[in-house]
C-alpha cells in the first residue's frame, strides 16, 4: 500500500525527497500537480506530500522527516540524539540560508526574476559569506556534515546547493573553496543520487541585458583615408540567422503583424490570420515557464517575461508571439503562443540566454484545443485554464513583433 504522494517540481528542494523515494524505494506515487493540489495546498508552493490517510504535508523539512521515518534501517540517520540535532541544523541552515542566497543570486541571472546588479552582488557575497564561515571551515576538519558518514544532512545540502555548482561557482571559486567542493562532488555521486543529473559549471554564468533596438539612424561622415591596417581593415560580417536559410515565406510575416497591430484582434486580426496561415512555412508553438512555483508578485512575473522577449529580438524578424501571466500574487504563471518561420523552435528561441527555463511543445492548429489556445494567447481576453483545471485570469503580457 502507498505512503502517498509527492508532488514533483522542477525545484532543487524535490530533488532530495525524489531521491530517497527511488533509492529506497519507498511506495510513494510521485505526481504532476493536479486540480486536488490546490485544494490540499492553498500556497501551491512545493514540495508538497499528501500521506496515505489523507494529511497534507508542506515545508521541505517536513516531508523530508516523514518520508525519512519510513526507510527500514535508515542508514542516512545519525547515531546520536546530539548528531540528529546536527542533521537538523545543518538542513535548516541549507534550506533557508543558502538557498535564499543562492536564488538571489542565480535567479536574476538567469532571467527568472528580475535583474538588479547591487542586489545579485549583495547575495552572491553573502552566499560566499555564508560557505566561508560553515561549510569550508568544518569540511576542512571533517569528511562530511555530521559524523563519519553520509546522513541526510548532506543529501539535503548537496541538492540544496546543486544551482550554485550549475550556474555561479566557477573554476576559481572551487579553488577557493577546495573543501567544500570535494565534499559536494563526493557526495553528489553517491548511490542515493543514481539517476539524477548534477550540472558543474567551469564559468560563471553572465547576466545578459536586453537588447534595446537602436532609435537613431547613423549618419554618414566623410574621412581623410587612412594608413591600411588591422584597425581598419572592416568589421566582419555578422554571421546570418539559421532562420533565414528558410528564405521568403509565401505570407511574409511582416504581413500578419501589422494586422495584428491595426485590427480588432478577435473581430478581424484571428479570422486574417487563420485565413493566411501556412503550416508549411511555419509552426506553432506553446511556451510554458517551467518555475512558476518560484513566481512570486504579478508584477516580477512581468518583468520576468518582458525581458524574456526582449532578449529574443535578434529573431524578430522570423517570429512572432506573445507571453501572459495568469494569477495572483504568489500563485501565477507563465504562458504563452509563438509563431516560428520553420519548424525548428530551436533555432528561434536559442538567442534569448534564459530559453532554457522553458517548455516547448509543437501545436497542431487541426486540433480545436491548439487553435483556441493560439486564439486566446492572440487575444488577452479570456482567463487561463491550468493543467489542474483552474481557471486563472491573465494579468499582463508582453509580445514580441
Amino acid at each position: 500500500m502507498s505512503i502517498g504522494k509527492l508532488y514533483d517540481a522542477p525545484s532543487c528542494r524535490v530533488t532530495p525527497l525524489k531521491a530517497l523515494v527511488k533509492h529506497f524505494k519507498l511506495d510513494v506515487d510521485i505526481v504532476q500537480r493536479d486540480a486536488e493540489f490546490g485544494k490540499l495546498f492553498p500556497l501551491k508552493k512545493v514540495p508538497a506530500f499528501v500521506a496515505a490517510d489523507g494529511t497534507p504535508i508542506h515545508e521541505f523539512i517536513a516531508i523530508s522527516y516523514y518520508l525519512l521515518s519510513q526507510i527500514p534501517n535508515n542508514p542516512l540517520a545519525p547515531k546520536t540524539k546530539e548528531d540528529e540535532a546536527e542533521v537538523l541544523q545543518w538542513v535548516s541552515f541549507g534550506n533557508q540560508e543558502v538557498l535564499g542566497a543562492a536564488w538571489d543570486t542565480f535567479g536574476p541571472l538567469t532571467g527568472r526574476a528580475p535583474y538588479n546588479k547591487k542586489s545579485v552582488d549583495a547575495a552572491s557575497e553573502q552566499l560566499d559569506k555564508l560557505i566561508a564561515l560553515t561549510y569550508e571551515p568544518h569540511l576542512t576538519k571533517n569528511t562530511y556534515l555530521v559524523g563519519e558518514k553520509v546522513t541526510y544532512a548532506d543529501v539535503a545540502n548537496v541538492a540544496l546547493l546543486s544551482r550554485g555548482f550549475e550556474y555561479l561557482f566557477d573554476d576559481a571559486w572551487k579553488k577557493k573553496y577546495p573543501a567544500t567542493t570535494r565534499w559536494w562532488l563526493t557526495v553528489s555521486k553517491n548511490a542515493v543520487f543514481t539517476g539524477f543529473d548534477f550540472p558543474v559549471t567551469s564559468e560563471r554564468i553572465q547576466y545578459t541585458p536586453p537588447k534595446k533596438e537602436e532609435t537613431k539612424k547613423e549618419t554618414k561622415k566623410e574621412a581623410a583615408p587612412k594608413a591600411a591596417n588591422a584597425e581598419d581593415a572592416p568589421a566582419p560580417k555578422k554571421a546570418a540567422h539559421p532562420l533565414a536559410a528558410l528564405g521568403p515565406a509565401k505570407e511574409p510575416i511582416d504581413n500578419w503583424k501589422r494586422v495584428y497591430s491595426n485590427e480588432d484582434t478577435r473581430e478581424k486580426a484571428i479570422p486574417w490570420f487563420w485565413e493566411h496561415y501556412d503550416p508549411e512555412d511555419y509552426s506553432l508553438w506553446k511556451v510554458k515557464y517551467k518555475y512558476d512555483d518560484e513566481l512570486t508578485l504579478t508584477f516580477m512575473s512581468t518583468n520576468l517575461i518582458g525581458g524574456f522577449v526582449n532578449r529574443l529580438s535578434a529573431s524578430t524578424k522570423f517570429m512572432f508571439g506573445t507571453a501572459v501571466v495568469y494569477g495572483t500574487n504568489n500563485d501565477n504563471g507563465i504562458i504563452g503562443a509563438f509563431m516560428i518561420r520553420g519548424q525548428d523552435h530551436v533555432a528561434a528561441f536559442d538567442v534569448a540566454p534564459d530559453w532554457e527555463s522553458y517548455d516547448f511543445t509543437k501545436l497542431d492548429p487541426s486540433k480545436p484545443e491548439d487553435k483556441e489556445f493560439v486564439d486566446n494567447m492572440w487575444a488577452w481576453d479570456k482567463p487561463v485554464v491550468t493543467a489542474s483545471g483552474e481557471s486563472k485570469e491573465i494579468v499582463d503580457g508582453a509580445v514580441l513583433k
